[in-house]
């Protein structure tokens, strides 16, 4: 039996490793939300056992469970890079697919078409506005720049306002207020479902999204010409590496001798 309770426990420490390595190699990447693997013991008995003589039979992976807590703040002068400062989530949908996601990577870029986008063509989600800024409906629409106002005006900037406005200047002076960016909060965030790219997909666990506006209740804040940085802390992970990496040991050197005790009992002279 202590063959396969260390088995599992080498292929616990994989898992953690793995988990760990993840966390690394995502330290610069924006919006990014680390991860942790928790871990539960396996016990095997029956009505008749002695509680007080249960021997466990190792451990097994639990879940690995994402940590959303707020990454640094970093200034980029970028009109169009935004940051949340709270627990809301921006929404893109694809322009290939139709796909909706949420992520908290605020780095975006106009393309050819005027549509604010990823740059693999998610496309911003706004709630629509009339030209001033009032909202006008709850149904998301995509972000998008006119190249010419209704005098014929040539496109000739975009910003981003505190309150999520998105508003376009022109050449003649005017400017013109295309959406205001809708924040998304779910109940169970650590239900959602990792896509790559930091973007995620709402599940039957995280529940759907609940849209608000920035500076709402627990949406949080909208700040413009800034990003957010992954919120792994460098020092942790690598103490977390030498854990791991102290268990698979400690469980490679249980099986050896685990080993060892069977070869001295086979070898075993009558």
């Amino acid at each position: 039996m202590s063959f396969y309770t260390s088995l599992n426990g080498l292929k616990n420490a994989q898992t953690d490793l793995g988990v760990i390595s993840h966390n690394i190699a995502n330290s610069e990447t924006n919006g990014f939300k680390k991860s942790r693997t928790d871990f539960a013991d396996i016990v095997a008995g029956s009505a008749f056992s002695n509680p007080r003589l249960t021997q466990g039979i190792g451990a097994t992976v639990e879940s690995i469970t994402q940590n959303y807590a707020q990454g640094a703040i970093e200034q980029t002068g970028s009109a169009l890079d935004l940051a949340v400062n709270g627990d809301g989530f921006f929404t893109t949908k694809s322009g290939l697919t139709g796909d909706t996601f949420y992520t908290r990577n605020g780095s975006f870029s106009l393309d050819g078409a005027g549509f604010v986008q990823d740059g693999s063509d998610n496309r911003l989600q706004v709630f629509p506005t009339d030209a001033v800024g009032n909202v006008t409906g709850t149904t998301l629409t995509d972000a998008t720049i006119p190249a010419v106002n209704g005098a014929g005006a040539q496109f000739a900037g975009v910003t981003v306002g505190e309150n999520g406005n998105v508003t376009a200047s022109y050449a003649d002076g005017s400017n013109t207020v295309v959406g205001r960016v809708a924040l998304a909060a779910f109940i169970a965030p650590q239900g959602l479902k990792q896509e790559g790219s930091s973007n995620w997909t709402s599940t039957g666990i995280s529940g759907s999204a609940n849209y608000g506006q920035p500076g709402a209740g627990s949406y949080g804040g909208l700040l413009s010409g800034a990003l957010e940085r992954s919120n792994v802390d460098i020092a942790e992970e690598l103490v977390g590496l030498i854990t791991a990496q102290r268990n698979f040991q400690a469980n490679a050197k249980a099986i050896d001798t685990a080993t060892q005790i069977s070869q001295t009992i086979i070898n075993l002279r009558t």
